[in-house]
C-alpha cells in the first residue's frame, strides 16, 4: 500500500520483495520503477505501488538492469544482467522476448545506444568481453577485452607453498563494471565502458567507444581515485550539450566523485574525506552520485549508505548538507527529468520503495524520520516481541562461558555487570589495542617476515609502553583481548613481549586475535615453527587463546598444508581457535562446515565467528553493507553459538540490539551445546586432503576479477567451485559440495545455509593411509554422540577430485558427487529430526528426555517468514513438542509438525521426549 498523502514529499510503497537495484521508466506515458529483487525477480511498478507485472527469470540474481524502448512503439522494453550469464530481454508486459548467454560467467553491465533510429543493446560481465546484440537477440560483435585492454595488474603468488596451480590475472584484460550510453551535442551516441580487474586495489579504467566500434576511440586508467567504482552515472553536468561521467567510489576509506568530461578527456574529483567528520566515513558504502536542480542551483545529489549529501556542482566543503536516515539504502536513481529520486528498499531487509520529491521543502524531515513498512518493519516488530518474551523467560539453567571478545567497546556498562554478577555466561573480555613495539627485529629468525610491516602501524612503543597498556586492559578478572599481529605482519610485539604480557594476566583468560594469517609458503612456515608454536606453547601455561581470523577457504584448504599439521594433530587444541572474517566471500557454508569439523575431530576444543558491517559485501564493486540494523548478525550469532561456537569477535555498532542475545545465553534460552550433543550432523563426513594447488588458489583469489577462462573452468572441475572473483552470485555447479550438501544455489550470502539433511562436516581423515595415527586426538566416533557410533560414512577429497579410502582410485568431481548426494540423503534417514524449509537449523541433546531444536530465518539480508516442516524419527517416543519462549505446544501428526520461523528471527523448540520403560 502506498503512504500517499496530501503534501507528502516521501512516497512509500511495499512490494513485498527485498529491492536491490531501481530504475525509472516511461510505459506508455505513465512514469514508472522499474525494480529488481534480491532473488532476481523483474517488477514493474506505478508510483502509487501497483504491481503491473514481475518475472522471477532465473532465480539468480540480476547485476544490473536498463530499461528503454527499442522497437519504437512507445512502451519500454526491458534488460537484465544476470548472474547465471545471461542478459534476458523482456517486452512492456514483462514476458521474456529473448535471452542471450555466451558464457556462464556473470554478466554484470546492460545498456542500449542508438545511432539515429537503430537501437543496440550492449552487455558485458565476468568474462573480459561485451557484446552487441541486436533488437532480436542475435549477436553482432563481441569485444574482447584482450584487444584493446590497457590494465595492468600488480600481482605476487601468495596462496600457493609451490605456487602449483597458481594462476596470475592476465595483463591487458579486464572484467566489464558500467556500461552507459553518452549523448553528444551532435545528437549522436557513444558508449562508456569502465573496468575492472581487482575489487579492492584499483580503480580500474575508462574508454569510448563509437556506435558498434570494436576498438576504443579513447582509453586511460582512472587516476582520480584509488578506490573501486562502484557507481556511474551519465550526466551533463556543465551544460555544453555533452554528457559527462560521474563516478561514485566504493571502499572504507578515501572515497569519493571523480567527474570525467569525453569532451576534453580531464578527470576531477571531490574527495568525501573532506566532509568525513559529516559523512562519518567509516564504513564499506558506495558513493552514488545524481545531479539535481536544487533550490534553483545545479547540484550533486549524493546517496552515501544512511545519509544524503546535497552541494552544487561549483561547491566547496562549506557548502555541503548532511541529512541523516535511521536506514540505508540499497540503491538510488533519478527520475528523467524530474527533481524526483528512487530509493530501493532499506538494507537489511526492507521491502518498500522510496520515491523523495525534492521540490517539496518537506523532504529533508520526513527522510530523517523514514520508517520503512513491509518486511523491515515486521522485522523490527518481531524483535520487540522477542525482546518482552525474553525479558520475561525464567532461567532453567546456566550455560558454558561464551567469550565475547569485543562486544564491551560500544556497550552499556551496566547490562554488562549485570549479566557479570547474575550469569556465569556470557563473560566479556575487556577488549583494547596493545600498539605495535619498536623493537630489534633482526631476532625475527625469518628474513621475510623480519622485513614484513602493516603500514597501519605506527611500531613506536618500547616492551614497557605495551606492558603498560596489557596491564591496564587486565583491570579486574574478566580477561582480556587484543589483536597479536595480522597477516600482514604477525610481529606486531616480539615473542617475549607476548610471553610477558601473559604473564601479566596471572591465569584470566587471554585472547590474541590474528586476522588473515593466510599465506603460505616455506617462510611461512618457517614463521609458524619459529613465533606461533613457540606462543602456543607458552598459552598452555598461561590460559592463552590464538584467535585465527582467517579468511576464504583456509580452514578446509591452507590449514591441511602440511606447516599446520601440529594444529591438525589437537596437540594445540586448548589454545588455537578457527576464526573467520567472510567480507568478500561468497563461500559461508563452507567455513561453517571446515572449523566444526575441526572441533568435531578434536583438532581444537572451540571454534569462534566474527562479525563486521561489511560481512554482507561478496561484491566489492556494488558494496551495499552499510546495514544500520544488525539483524543478520543477530541470527548468525544465534545460529553460531547454538551450534558451539564460543568465542564471539564481533564488530560492535550497535551493542543495543544484541543485548537479547546476550540474554537469551545468560537464561539458557539458547543453549550452548558440547560436540557430543549435537546430533544434527549429517553421518555423511568429508575428510579433507592435502589440497589441490588449482583448487587452493581458486579459493583464495576473490580480489582479481578478470581471472575466467572457459578452457580452464571446463579443464578444472572442482569439488569446492567458482570460488574466486569472478563469479560473485553465479549459480553453484550441480556437483559442487554446496549444492548437494549445504542446499545452497549461487556464490553469495550464505551465513544461514540450510544443510536440510545434516551439516556435513569436513574433518581431518580418519581411517586409511591419510589418517594421522599419531594424532593427539580421539577418532571422530568416539567425539561425537552415541548415535554415531556405528553409521558415520568417510569420503575423501583435495578439493579436486575424490579419492578412496585405500588412495589407489580417483573419481572425478562432476560424476562422484552423486554417490556423496546419495549418502547424505540416506543418512539423514538416521537422524532424530529432519528439517525442511528455508532455515539454517541445529539439534542438540539436552538429557535423554529433551532435543533443542534452533531454527533460524536463512535469509542474511532477505528476511522473510519462513515455513518449516518436522520430520520426526520413527524411533522418538514424543510426548511434547514445546516453543520455549511462547510455551506454545506444536501440534505432531504422523511424526510430522508444521510451523513458521518469524521474519529476521529463530524459533526454540524442546522436542520432549517419554521416559523409557525402566527409567
Amino acid at each position: 500500500m502506498s503512504s500517499l498523502a496530501i503534501d507528502t514529499a516521501i512516497v512509500s510503497f511495499d512490494t513485498g520483495y527485498t529491492i536491490t537495484n531501481v530504475r525509472s521508466v516511461v510505459n506508455e506515458k505513465e512514469q514508472l520503477v522499474f525494480a529488481s529483487t534480491y532473488e532476481g525477480t523483474l517488477l514493474v511498478v506505478t508510483q502509487s505501488g501497483e504491481i503491473k507485472w514481475k518475472n522471477t527469470l532465473s532465480g539468480f540474481m540480476n547485476h544490473d538492469i536498463w530499461a528503454q524502448d527499442i522497437d519504437n512503439d512507445g512502451a519500454s522494453e526491458y534488460f537484465a544482467a544476470n548472474a547465471d550469464g545471461s542478459v534476458y530481454a523482456l517486452d512492456h508486459q514483462g514476458h521474456i522476448m529473448w535471452r542471450f548467454a555466451p558464457t556462464e560467467a556473470p554478466m554484470n553491465a546492460v545498456t542500449v545506444i542508438t545511432n539515429g533510429k537503430t537501437p543496440v543493446v550492449v552487455a558485458g560481465g565476468y568474462d573480459n568481453s561485451f557484446y552487441y546484440i541486436d533488437v532480436n537477440g542475435k549477436l553482432i560483435n563481441e569485444v574482447k577485452s584482450a584487444d584493446y585492454s590497457i590494465s595492468i595488474p600488480k600481482y605476487k603468488h601468495t596462496s600457493s607453498f609451490d605456487e602449483e596451480g597458481a594462476r596470475e590475472p592476465k595483463r591487458n584484460r579486464h572484467a566489464i563494471n558500467f556500461l552507459r550510453p553518452i549523448n553528444k551535442n551532435d545528437g549522436t551516441q557513444s558508449l562508456v565502458v569502465q573496468t575492472a580487474i581487482n575489487s579492492m586495489q584499483t580503480s580500474g579504467s575508462l574508454y569510448l567507444f563509437d556506435y558498434l566500434a570494436q576498438k576504443p576511440s579513447y582509453g586511460q586508467d582512472i587516476s582520480a581515485t584509488n578506490t573501486p567504482i562502484g557507481d556511474l552515472k551519465v550526466v551533463d553536468i556543465d551544460n555544453d550539450g555533452n554528457d559527462d561521467i560521474l563516478m561514485g567510489s566504493t571502499k572504507i576509506k578515501k572515497n569519493g566523485l571523480t567527474i570525467f568530461h569525453p569532451s576534453n578527456k580531464k578527470q576531477s574529483i571531490f574527495t568525501l574525506e573532506k566532509i568525513s567528520k559529516k559523512l562519518k566515513e567509516f564504513g564499506y558504502r558506495v558513493a552514488q552520485p545524481e545531479v539535481v536542480n536544487y533550490q534553483g542551483k545545479k547540484s550533486f545529489f549524493l546517496l552515501y549508505g544512511n545519509r544524503l549529501a546535497i552541494f552544487p556542482v561549483d561547491s566547496t566543503i562549506h557548502d555541503v548538507t548532511i541529512y541523516t536516515s535511521h536506514y540505508s539504502f540499497n540503491d538510488m536513481w533519478r527520475i528523467e527529468n524530474t527533481n524526483k529520486i528512487i530509493l530501493a528498499s532499506v538494507q537489511s531487509g526492507g521491502s518498500d520503495i522510496h520515491i523523495i520529491d525534492l521540490d517539496n521543502e518537506r523532504w529533508s524531515d520526513e527522510f530523517e524520520a523514514l520508517e520503512p513498512t513491509g518486511k523491515m518493519q515486521r522485522v523490527n516488530q518481531n524483535v520487540q516481541t522477542l525482546k518482552k518474551q525474553v525479558n520475561a523467560y525464567r532461567p532453567q539453567y546456566q550455560n558454558k562461558p561464551v567469550y565475547f571478545m569485543s562486544d564491551n567497546r560500544n556497550a552499556d556498562p551496566r547490562v554488562i555487570e549485570h549479566l557479570r554478577e547474575n550469569y556465569q555466561s556470557p563473560v566479556f573480555l575487556n577488549y583494547g589495542n596493545l600498539g605495535s613495539e619498536n623493537y630489534d627485529r633482526s631476532i625475527i629468525k625469518n628474513k621475510a617476515y623480519r622485513n614484513k610491516k602493516d603500514r597501519r602501524q605506527k611500531y613506536n612503543l618500547s616492551q614497557e609502553d605495551v606492558l603498560a597498556k596489557a596491564k591496564k586492559l587486565y583491570k579486574g578478572d574478566h580477561g582480556a583481548s587484543f589483536w597479536g599481529g595480522h597477516g600482514n605482519d604477525p610481529h606486531f610485539r616480539s615473542l617475549d613481549t607476548h610471553k610477558k604480557t601473559l604473564d601479566l594476566a596471572k591465569g584470566s583468560k587471554t585472547v590474541m586475535i590474528f586476522p588473515e594469517i593466510a599465506h603460505y609458503n616455506r617462510d611461512f612456515v618457517e614463521m609458524l615453527d619459529d613465533f606461533f608454536y613457540p606462543l602456543a606453547e607458552y598459552s598452555q601455561q598461561k590460559n592463552g587463546i590464538i584467535f585465527l581470523r582467517n579468511k576464504h577457504t583456509f580452514w578446509q584448504s591452507q590449514v591441511y598444508r602440511s606447516g599446520w599439521s601440529r594444529l591438525l594433530s589437537g596437540e594445540f587444541a586448548d589454545v588455537f581457535v578457527p576464526g573467520m572474517e567472510e567480507t568478500t566471500d561468497k563461500s559461508m557454508e563452507l567455513s561453517l562446515s571446515a572449523r566444526m569439523g575441526l572441533w568435531a575431530a578434536g583438532s581444537v576444543d572451540a571454534w569462534g565467528t566474527r562479525f563486521s558491517r561489511d560481512n554482507t559485501s561478496f561484491d566489492r564493486l556494488r558494496q551495499r553493507s552499510h546495514q544500520m540494523v544488525p539483524n543478520h548478525a543477530l541470527r548468525q550469532f544465534v545460529y553460531h553459538i547454538a551450534s558451539g561456537s564460543t568465542y564471539i569477535n564481533n564488530f560492535a555498532y550497535d551493542s543495543k540490539y544484541m543485548e537479547v542475545l546476550w540474554e537469551m545465553i545468560a537464561k539458557g534460552i539458547i543453549y550452548v551445546p558440547n560436540i557430543r550433543d549435537i546430533v544434527s550432523f549429517s553421518p555423511v563426513h568429508l575428510s579433507i586432503l592435502p589440497p589441490d594447488g588449482h583448487y587452493t588458489d581458486e579459493g583464495n583469489n576473490v580480489k582479481w576479477l578478470n581471472m575466467f577462462d572457459a578452457k580452464v573452468e571446463e579443464d578444472n572441475k572442482l569439488v569446492f567451485s567458482r570460488l574466486n572473483g569472478t563469479w560473485p552470485g553465479a549459480p553453484v555447479t550441480d556437483y559442487d559440495f554446496s549444492r548437494y550438501a549445504a542446499g545452497v544455489k549461487d556464490r553469495r550470502l550464505n551465513f544461514l545455509a540450510p544443510y536440510n539433511n545434516g551439516l556435513v562436516l569436513m574433518t581431518p581423515p580418519q581411517e586409511g593411509p591419510y589418517a594421522d595415527k599419531e594424532a593427539n586426538r580421539p577418532p571422530l566416533k568416539d567425539s561425537l554422540n552415541p548415535l554415531y557410533a556405528d553409521i558415520l560414512q568417510e569420503f575423501y577429497t583435495d578439493g579436486r577430485n575424490y579419492y578412496s579410502e585405500d588412495g589407489k582410485h580417483v573419481f572425478a568431481a562432476d560424476q562422484y558427487y552423486t554417490v556423496i548426494e546419495q549418502a547424505i540423503k540416506q543418512a539423514a534417514t538416521s537422524l532424530p529430526i529432519k528439517v525442511t524449509g528455508a532455515v539454517a537449523s541445529v539439534t542438540a541433546q539436552m538429557s535423554s528426555e529433551k532435543l533443542r531444536l534452533t531454527l533460524i530465518d536463512s535469509g542474511y539480508i532477505n528476511p522473510s517468514d519462513r515455513p518449516v516442516t518436522l520430520q520426526f524419527n520413527d524411533k522418538l517416543n514424543i510426548e511434547s513438542v514445546v516453543d520455549v519462549l511462547t510455551g506454545e505446544k506444536i501440534k505432531v501428526e504422523y511424526k510430522k509438525a508444521t510451523l513458521v520461523v518469524p521474519a529476521g528471527l529463530f524459533r526454540f523448540i524442546d522436542i520432549n521426549l517419554k521416559p523409557k520403560k525402566g527409567e
